[in-house]
């Protein structure tokens, strides 16, 4: 089998040469047809932002929004200088108020989602080429902001390629003549090119090999596969570098991105390079400003320390500081509390890093409270208790009757003293701890009976009937344990608020793609209404002296809410036209 010769060094030169050439050639005639289309855009750009501005002070001057006439407009359309053109008048909002080829403007879509007003309302001036959702042509659009209203022109964009190439065969012949005068000079250089590749192609293999060259040898002209490969084989590597950098590059942004924190990046002229989603979000709300677009943090009087920071340490040497300057700063933006910090680098530029502490915040102060509370609620029991032991140890001639009283008084105040830790215990782990509960298929239908039978003794003593409208199939996914706790607390409030002779349903009302909705009704008494949105507040209590009468540690409520947002549940409550109170809440349904 013959094997194939390999085209001379000449041959491809020449070809490579042709391609080169040819490539060149048609990429002078893309670039002469884009300016040319670019020309046209631009000339055209101007003649519709004539008549935007035309349109504009003929609107305001006739006042035609304020006195709805903006139809008037017609008017005027015949005295604009390009025919077919199309005129729209788009409020703030997107509402279209006119269009010159549409005249039912009221069914028409909102606007403001069309790419160049997006681009007019954060540009002051938008532009862009699509086919209308109306008209079904394409137009070349042009949209511009005036505050209170866009008015955007459009024209059908019809530019073709063919037009610029008719006019340009003088052009094509000139570079064909340049081509062969090109080829000419080729001829006379081809034989030092081949000769200088040759000694280039042993100068790359030394240079593989780590050899000392003092100079290039000069050899006959022969094939260009080791110098290729070599080539090849540096750029293979070079690429891999750059391939691996670019996706650390990549890894980098994308890490930006999923942070819980807003972060950027600016330059030492305080210029923003860098930033993530969040920062943005996290700024209009530091800044109080409604918008989506970036706040300039030099308006946000709360950061106004921070970048005093900052310039004080542009102005300093920061090669020769052992650790970079830092600062930190907390600040509260109505309900929502930001830790912000600054890094000065070396080279002047510097980082701002955002973190929402909303929740650690909120929760300190809650623990805060809740420390309070709980001072205040371990005062009674223990104070009683310590009166009903110091009682007993002075009256030494107490009667047995009277001491075992005082003994029985002190053991309920011990039993109510541990109830209260057990809750406080509970609820702490529930807010701290969440994540150490386990989470699987509970029969909630089981749950419910369980509860009922613990209490079953408290219900005759009361005489309150009870009716639960569940399935015995149903499933949740929740922790069995505070699922119990859930039940327990509800039942229990029933009992102590409810009063004799009352109706307890507990019932599955509702059920969705994620989510069961159940209602527990008691029949006793309504809750005044500025209690209402109280009662799951940690010992909130609507009547101290009945509910200290009546025992409880005024958690019970609080448990019942947190353990249903531990469950990605909702819950609420409401009275009861036909009076007593209703609760409402959801429970995960089981995954399938």
């Amino acid at each position: 089998m013959a094997i194939p010769r390999k085209r001379s060094i000449r041959s491809r030169i020449f070809i490579s040469f042709l391609m080169a050439f040819s490539i060149f050639t048609a990429a002078i005639l893309l670039f002469q047809y884009d300016r040319e289309k670019k020309y046209r855009a631009g000339q055209l750009e101007i003649t519709l932002d004539n008549i935007t501005t035309f349109t504009h002070h003929f609107i305001e001057q006739n006042e035609l929004i304020t006195r709805n006439q903006i139809n008037k407009i017609d008017s005027i359309i015949s005295l604009l200088p390009i025919t077919n053109e199309r005129l729209t008048v788009i409020d703030n909002t997107g509402v279209v108020l006119y269009d010159s080829e549409v005249e039912n403007v009221a069914a028409m879509e909102n606007h403001l989602q069309r790419p160049e007003v997006q681009k007019s309302l954060y540009s002051g001036i938008g532009r862009s080429i699509r086919k209308s959702d109306t008209t079904k042509q394409t137009y070349y659009y042009y949209s511009k902001n005036y505050d209170d209203y866009y008015i955007r022109t459009a024209v059908i964009y019809d530019l073709a390629i063919k037009d610029f190439l008719e006019t340009e065969h003088l052009f094509i012949i000139v570079i064909m003549v340049l081509f062969v005068i090109m080829w000419i000079v080729m001829q006379q250089v081809t034989n030092r090119i081949v000769n200088f590749i040759s000694q280039l192609r042993d100068f790359a293999v030394s240079a593989a090999i780590g050899e000392e060259i003092e100079k290039l040898p000069e050899l006959p002209d022969r094939e260009l596969d080791v110098i290729g490969k070599k080539i090849v084989s540096i750029y293979n590597s070079l690429n891999k570098a750059k391939y691996d950098l670019e996706v650390e590059k990549k890894k980098l942004f994308e890490h930006l991105h999923v942070l819980a924190e807003g972060i950027a990046f600016f330059s030492k002229k305080n210029e923003l390079k860098l930033n993530n989603g969040l920062y943005v979000q996290y700024l209009n709300l530091i800044s109080r400003q409604p918008t989506i677009s970036l706040p300039n943090i030099a308006n946000i009087e709360s950061l106004k320390p921070l970048l005093e920071f900052v310039r004080e340490n542009q102005q300093t040497n920061l090669y020769n500081v052992s650790e970079l300057p830092t600062y930190t700063t907390k600040i509260a933006a109505g309900e929502y509390y930001f830790q912000v910090k600054a890094i000065v680098f070396a080279d002047k530029s510097y980082e701002i890093l955002i973190s929402d502490i909303t929740r650690l915040e909120k929760r300190r102060l809650i623990k805060q409270q809740l420390t309070s509370n709980i001072a205040h609620e371990l005062k009674t029991p223990v104070t009683s208790m310590k009166g009903y032991l110091e009682t007993m140890l002075h009256a030494k001639d107490m009667p047995a009757e009277k001491q075992r009283h005082f003994i029985e008084r002190a053991y309920f105040q011990s039993e109510r003293l541990t109830e209260l830790l057990n809750d406080i215990s509970l609820l702490n782990n529930i807010e701290d701890a969440g994540d150490l509960f386990e989470f699987k298929a509970v029969n909630i239908r089981r749950i419910i009976n369980e509860v009922l039978e613990n209490l079953e003794i408290q219900l005759k003593e009361k005489n309150v009937e009870y009716k639960v409208d569940v399935l015995d199939s149903l499933k949740v996914t929740a922790n069995g344990s505070l699922l119990s706790s859930v039940f327990q607390n509800l039942v229990e409030n029933t009992l102590k608020y409810a009063g004799d002779n009352a109706q307890m349903i507990i019932r599955h009302y509702h059920t969705d793609e994620k989510k069961y909705y159940f209602s527990f009704i008691n029949t006793g008494p309504k809750i005044p209404e500025e209690h209402l949105g109280r009662i799951f507040e940690r010992f909130y209590r609507i009547d101290e002296g009945r509910t200290r009468q009546n025992g409880g540690t005024g958690l019970g409520l609080s448990i019942v809410k947190n353990a249903i947002l531990l469950h990605k549940g909702e819950i609420t409550v409401r009275n009861r036209p036909e009076g007593g109170v209703e609760f409402l809440f959801s429970l995960p349904k089981v995954e399938s």
